[in-house]
């Protein structure tokens, strides 16, 4: 039997030189599929979003937790020092 896993991930579009911080219990590869379909919200601005950081927990609540983390912030210089740190 396979563990449930949680992913939080960092989107980023070139367009709107902007990113997005989700989680999901899903396959973070059909979670991106969502954001790039017709849709309403924040990831409807673009359609060049790729995914450019995942983080894995086998615990929801620390997911969570994660995610409220790296959304509390507010800053794109210490998002892409993540994205740095984590892709060395």
């Amino acid at each position: 039997m396979e563990l449930e896993k949680f992913t939080i991930y960092i989107l980023h579009s070139k367009f709107l030189n902007r990113f997005y911080i989700g989680f999901t219990s899903s396959d973070v590869n059909e979670r991106l599929k969502k954001h790039l379909s017709y849709h309403t919200g924040y990831t409807s601005k673009a359609k060049d979003w790729i995914i450019v950081f995942t983080e894995e927990f086998s615990d929801k609540k620390l997911a969570i937790a994660r995610e409220k983390q790296i959304k509390s912030w507010k800053s794109s210089l210490k998002i892409r020092e993540l994205i740095d740190y984590k892709s060395k």
